[in-house]
Parts: C-alpha cells; sequence; structure tokens
C-alpha cells in the first residue's frame, strides 16, 4: 500500500506542512506498526512546526493517534496484530496513515472508546488529569480559573475539576464559546475581550483570588493570571497559545502574594510506562463512566493538515480538532 504523512523541512506557518509519500518499514525488537485511524490535533504540534520547541529537521509531526497494530517486533508481549491501541506522548510523527513506533509509547484502547474520541481524547486528558490530580492537587471546595475553556484542554479541565468539587471559573472569547464553558460545568464565565479578567475574579472571590489558575494561553494572560490569584495561590502554565512567557521577574510573585508558578509538562509526569498506563487508564474511566465529555469540533482529511493548524492558531476551533487518514 501507499503511505503518507505530514512533514516540515524548515520551520514556519503552516504553509511549511507538506503532504509526502513515505516507506513505512517492518517493527523491530520492541516496535509496533500502527495503521492510524484518527490523528489529533495539538498546540504542541503548532510549536515543533514553528520551532518554539525545537525538533531535528526534516521530522514528521504529530503526538497523538489511535489505531490498529499490524505487526509486532521481537520481544513484544503486551500488543498483538489486530488490537486497537492509542498513543497520546508521541514519538513524534502520528500525521501519517501508518507508522512504525516503540511499543512502550502506546497503551491499549478500551473497547468503549472510538478511535476518534480516543485520538481526540488522549494528549488532551492525560494533560487535564495531570494538571488537576498530580500537579496543582486541586482539592474540594477551591475557586480554579481556566483560561480558554471552550478549547480541547479547557473544556475537559472544567469537567474534571467539577467532578473534583471545585468552584470553576472560566475565560471565553464570545457568547458562543462562553455557552460551550458553561456547558461544559463552568460556574462563571468571564468573557476576556469585554471585562477586565482580573477584576472580576476578585469581584467573585470577595477579593480573594482564585486558589489556582490553569493558564494555556501564555504571553496575553500572564499579567492578568498573577494578578487574578489569592496570596500564595498557584498559576500552573502549560501552554504558549498566544506566545511564550518570556523575561519573567521572580520579584512579581512576591509582589503579588508569595505566589507559586509551575511550567509543567506531559512528559515529565508520563515519564514511565506504569505512569502512562495508570494515567490514561483513569482518563479512559473517566470517559467510560460519563464524567467527562470529548467534544470534537473539527475533522479534516490528513492531507488538509496545514488548513487544520491555521484555524487551530486563528482560536477558531472549540474542543477537539482530528485529522482523518
Amino acid at each position: 500500500m501507499t503511505d503518507h504523512a505530514i512533514r516540515f523541512a524548515t520551520t514556519g506557518g503552516p504553509e511549511v506542512l507538506q503532504f509526502e509519500t513515505v516507506a513505512v518499514g517492518d517493527p523491530g525488537p520492541g516496535e509496533i506498526l500502527v495503521r492510524h485511524t484518527a490523528i489529533g490535533v495539538n498546540f504542541i504540534d503548532t510549536y515543533h512546526r514553528s520551532g518554539l520547541y525545537p525538533v531535528p529537521l526534516p521530522s514528521g509531526i504529530g503526538l497523538e493517534a489511535a489505531g490498529v497494530v499490524e505487526a509486532v517486533g521481537a520481544g513484544v508481549v503486551d500488543f498483538a496484530a489486530g488490537d486497537r491501541i492509542g498513543c497520546g506522548r508521541g514519538p513524534i510523527g502520528s500525521y501519517a496513515t501508518r507508522r512504525v513506533i516503540p511499543a512502550a509509547m502506546a497503551v491499549p484502547l478500551p473497547g468503549l472508546i472510538a478511535d476518534d474520541i480516543g485520538a481526540a481524547a488522549m494528549l488532551k486528558g492525560g494533560t487535564t488529569e495531570f494538571l488537576v490530580d498530580r500537579c496543582a492537587r486541586v482539592e474540594a471546595g477551591q475557586t480554579v480559573l481556566v483560561h480558554a475553556a471552550a478549547g480541547g484542554v479547557g473544556q475537559l479541565l472544567v469537567q474534571w475539576l467539577r467532578t473534583a468539587g471545585a468552584r470553576v471559573l472560566a475565560t471565553a472569547g464570545d457568547a458562543d464559546k462562553a455557552a460551550i464553558a458553561r456547558e461544559a460545568g463552568a460556574d462563571e464565565v468571564i468573557l476576556y475581550r469585554d471585562e477586565d479578567v482580573a477584576a472580576r475574579v476578585r469581584d467573585l472571590t470577595d477579593g480573594v483570588g482564585a486558589d489556582v489558575i490553569f493558564d494555556g494561553v501564555g504571553r496575553d494572560t500572564w499579567e492578568g493570571s498573577l494578578k487574578s490569584l489569592r496570596r500564595r495561590g498557584l498559576l500552573v502554565s502549560y501552554g504558549n497559545a498566544s506566545g511564550p512567557v518570556t523575561g519573567v521577574d521572580l520579584g512579581l510573585l512576591s509582589r503579588h502574594g508569595s505566589l507559586f508558578v509551575t511550567r509543567p509538562t506531559m512528559f515529565d509526569y508520563y515519564a514511565t510506562v506504569e505512569e502512562t498506563r495508570a494515567g490514561f487508564a483513569k482518563l479512559f474511566d473517566r470517559i467510560i463512566d460519563g464524567d467527562l465529555k470529548v467534544e470534537i469540533g473539527r475533522r479534516f482529511p490528513l492531507a488538509d493538515a496545514a488548513v487544520a493548524h491555521r484555524d487551530l492558531e486563528a482560536r477558531k476551533t472549540t474542543g477537539s480538532t482530528v485529522l482523518i487518514p
């Protein structure tokens, strides 16, 4: 069969992404050959493409997909041909019809999880799991602010936080996205284009501020996030949708109330096979139990990956975006 992949030889805008014919070899020791059925699109993919997170060039792109195992290499005992699997933390190169990956990077996909849901949920859902439960360790009764709550991770964060018993404040860009955030379970939604977010958070918390803030936007929300936290509050900066936060003055943390800030990555919280499988198992259980609803906002053919990136960066998407090989 003829296989295709999205690759790029230089960093830049979506136009650098090329739909190429590729040769896919046989799996070696510890590897599996996977035929993709659905592929997740995430903001980290745009960081690799733009050069914000450098990767060796030329390169494939994408970290997340669901598919079917077609062959296994020597020493692989956890998977066999015909098994459905998902991968949510790489290796890079998931924008492809088929590829060979280390078996340790894959997890079994439960029968009650559809392929497109698996592809849409693993990186974002795994991110949500570790951010709430293991990074911020959110407790019932805390007030938590979620930026860009209508986005893929944003919606999952709101739902996960509600299950944890938190009071959830959310930001959104317009009335339609505010409705999505409310549907996900946000208690209050702040329209960041129309309101001073920090002032509104203070109003909603009797002047105290939020206990925790989840900020995947980055540069544009950094200052407002600091102003929105309570004394000794925690800012979890997990993304750069508007650009990276640079030139950080640590003195700001003391001036805003002895704040805590962390910049976590999934790869440090899903660092081992055991952590990976435990985290994704928790995610799949939430989806199957109905506690977590994964919305797929847009589907694109694999060849239209550049269009998907343009819409994602222009904030024209809600929920998750998937590519179909």
